[in-house]
């Protein structure tokens, strides 16, 4: 589990639960369901931490590790 801070947010455009990492920009993740945004986006923030290593760029320290949930 990495301790970044998460926003999950229903999208009625795209029928779904979108999970971003704001710390990581253009980290993303969607599901059906807030659980399985929120499982892939951490898969999602492994593969964004792995790809900026691999490419020799800095990753930032995680700020709070706080997620929210926001409801429209």
């Amino acid at each position: 589990m990495h301790r970044y801070g998460i926003v999950v947010y229903r999208s009625s455009e795209d029928d779904a639960f979108v999970a971003e990492a704001p710390q990581l920009p253009g980290c993303m993740a969607h599901g059906t369901t807030q659980e399985a945004a929120l499982r892939e986006i951490n898969e999602a923030i492994r593969l964004w931490i792995d790809t900026s290593r691999e490419l020799g760029n800095p990753v930032p320290e995680p700020e709070d590790g706080r997620s929210m949930v926001a409801q429209a």
